[in-house]
């Protein structure tokens, strides 16, 4: 997979981990050209997990170990990851995968499984300013998870089943506590898993819009991280916003992981 148009040097490479809460992700970078890249469950062992990150760029780029200039760690579980050379917040690393895909990109929008944040860059792709929403798990993917298991519908579903609303709920918790039990009752007084899942995502939009328009947008704004897959929640934030979404050359749960390989790139 190539993140962009160019020619780069594939002597070498370098090598970003990410280890989120409930997903583990790995990019190997060479000069402009993205040889790989991959996606696995966190599990309970990050340390190890990471490992098996590691590995898969390994066999799938077809290098060796020792073909491996530098490795930045990033994410929840970055330290517990012995054989990287350096660690960096998951902040910076996003703001630089979103730089390198897109050099005019001012706005980072990534919600990840357990928290959602909005990051201001600057024209380098260096973070200026983010705000952060870690307390609990209103807005982010942990939420979601909850929400679709109460609809008995597949987490991928959620925005496809959303799409089909007609007239969509009006939900008032967004506390993963409570929505369970606000779902079942809305199910139970014979509103449709449609209408229910356009009014999550409605909710959502607007907790999330609301912490992006605090810190305020500026520039070509991305909408990163595993959240960012469900469509019909990205495009309520962007209208919400009155925004459009840069289109991604990638997978936008890669992009910590891409950030990372980038910083460790710019290390050597």
């Amino acid at each position: 997979m190539q993140a962009k148009g160019l020619q780069g040097e594939t002597e070498v490479m370098f090598v970003g981990i990410d280890i989120g809460s409930r997903a583990a992700k790995g990019v190997a970078l060479s000069g402009d050209i993205l040889l790989c890249s991959t996606v696995l469950d966190s599990g309970v062992h990050p340390g190890k997990t990471g490992q098996l990150v590691l590995e898969d760029l390994l066999t799938q780029s077809g290098k060796k170990k020792s073909d491996i200039k530098f490795i930045v760690g990033t994410g929840y579980g970055r330290v517990s990851l012995p054989f990287v050379d350096s660690t960096l917040t998951e902040l910076s690393c996003h703001a630089a995968g979103a730089h390198f895909l897109n050099e005019d990109i001012r706005t980072v929008i990534d919600i990840g499984g357990q928290d959602s944040k909005v990051i201001r860059l600057d024209e380098d792709g260096n973070m200026l300013d983010f705000i952060m929403n870690d307390k609990c798990a209103a807005g982010t993917g942990r939420f979601m998870e909850v929400a679709a298991k109460a609809l008995e519908i597949a987490l991928g579903d959620l925005s496809s089943t959303a799409g089909k609303s007609v007239c969509p709920c009006e939900v008032t918790s967004m506390c993963a506590v409570f929505a369970e039990s606000e779902v079942i009752s809305l199910l139970a007084s014979g509103q449709k898993p449609s209408d229910i899942a356009a009014g999550l995502h409605r909710s959502f939009a607007r907790r999330v819009g609301a912490m992006a328009k605090r810190i305020g947008i500026n520039g070509e704004v991305a909408f990163v991280g595993g959240v960012a897959k469900n469509e019909d929640l990205g495009r309520l934030i962007c209208e919400y916003l009155e925004v459009n979404f840069v289109r991604l050359s990638i997978d936008p749960q890669i992009v910590g992981a891409l950030g990372a390989a980038v910083v460790a790139q710019r290390s050597v």
